[in-house]
């Protein structure tokens, strides 16, 4: 097994649960501050070391190719007004090679990633979510490729979740534990409430081998008769040993409403340029009692 070079970053869902913001515009181009969620994803793989990035669509989501696209005129007028700032904000992509591919039918994660396979071929590769944004001294996937570089196995993301939200993950069941890496026995998609194995949930980030094609290839449905690439990495842990993670970092969940205005908001108050502005509004909402009431 090589380096792992290459990523897929799947962003073929409709975001029903933005709608209807998400009628016309993907949910991946909703903007965090000033920047769409899905620039995070891929400024993390970039800055973990990945070449290829390929991104798996779907209807009406041209807009996520027209913002990693070059734009001429806008480039062209930045450069006279000396707006270099604004010019490097957003170039930051400019030093990956980013494809697109559709998935033609919403069958799942799993069927997503199966679509991306001819890209990938034999080798190694990453699964970034755009649901999840993950900020950490040393970027969550490249924690990730070091452990794979260690172990030559696949290694999923964790974190610890509250004991009432693991039926909204996927969950591991540990079965020995190395320091932040653990050896899974089975691997639970969204197990009903008060059966999970533990409190360590998939965080949508993974470094995999090219052998879970084979798995996703059988085209197998599961919960909410989608194919599931929780249940797919399940399959291919019975035939080599897949690691989990318990990786640094503050996860932000962007994948629905809470979490998308929780996010909004503190990575605005972290803002250099705005960041004083939005703790001085806040404080003024806070004290008006129209706006919070008893």
């Amino acid at each position: 097994m090589g380096k792992v070079r290459k990523a897929i970053i799947p962003a073929a869902g409709m975001g029903t649960r933005f709608l209807p913001a998400t009628k016309a515009m993907p949910k991946e181009m909703l903007p965090i501050v000033d920047r769409p969620t899905i620039e995070y994803v891929v400024q993390e793989a970039i800055e973990s070391g990945i070449e290829d990035i390929i991104i798996v669509t779907g209807k009406g989501k041209r807009a996520i190719e027209d913002h990693f696209d070059n734009n001429f005129e806008l480039e062209n007028n930045l450069m006279k007004k000396e707006k270099y700032d604004l010019l490097e904000k957003i170039n930051k992509s400019a030093n990956v090679e980013i494809h697109y591919i559709r998935q033609k039918e919403a069958k799942g994660l799993g069927h997503a990633v199966w679509c991306a396979r001819k890209f990938i071929g034999n080798e190694p590769f990453a699964v970034l979510l755009g649901d999840d944004i993950v900020q950490a001294e040393k970027p969550c996937l490249k924690q990730l490729i070091e452990q794979y570089e260690e172990t030559r196995s696949s290694i999923i993301g964790v974190q610890r979740v509250a004991d009432e939200d693991t039926h909204r993950y996927g969950i591991i069941d540990p079965k020995t534990t190395q320091g932040q890496r653990y050896q899974v026995s089975n691997f639970v998609e969204k197990p009903e409430q008060g059966t999970a194995p533990s409190n360590l949930a998939i965080m949508g980030r993974y470094i995999l081998t090219p052998e879970i094609f084979d798995f996703l290839g059988k085209q197998e449905t599961g919960t909410g008769g989608e194919i599931q690439l929780t249940d797919a990495i399940q399959k291919l842990n019975e035939h080599q040993t897949v690691f989990a993670y318990d990786f640094d970092g503050k996860r932000y969940d962007v994948g629905e409403k809470l979490g998308f205005i929780r996010t909004t908001i503190e990575f605005a108050l972290n803002n250099e340029e705005i960041g004083e502005d939005v703790r001085k509004i806040l404080k003024e909402l806070v004290l008006d009692k129209e706006v919070v009431k008893e």
